[in-house]
């Protein structure tokens, strides 16, 4: 039988760099989209002359 023990779930996610520049670049891309879309929902239209 193998003794040896896993490493717990969330230490191999941080070991893994791919994962890490993929979540560096998607977290950040999503939540600015989000927050650009929210705030030109916001935006009151342009009162023109």
């Amino acid at each position: 039988m193998n003794n040896e023990t896993k490493d717990p779930l969330l230490k191999r996610l941080m070991d893994n760099p791919w994962l890490l520049l993929v979540l560096g670049v998607l977290i950040p891309l999503l939540s600015y989209t989000l927050w650009g879309w929210i705030e030109l929902e916001m935006i009151k239209p342009a009162l023109l002359p």
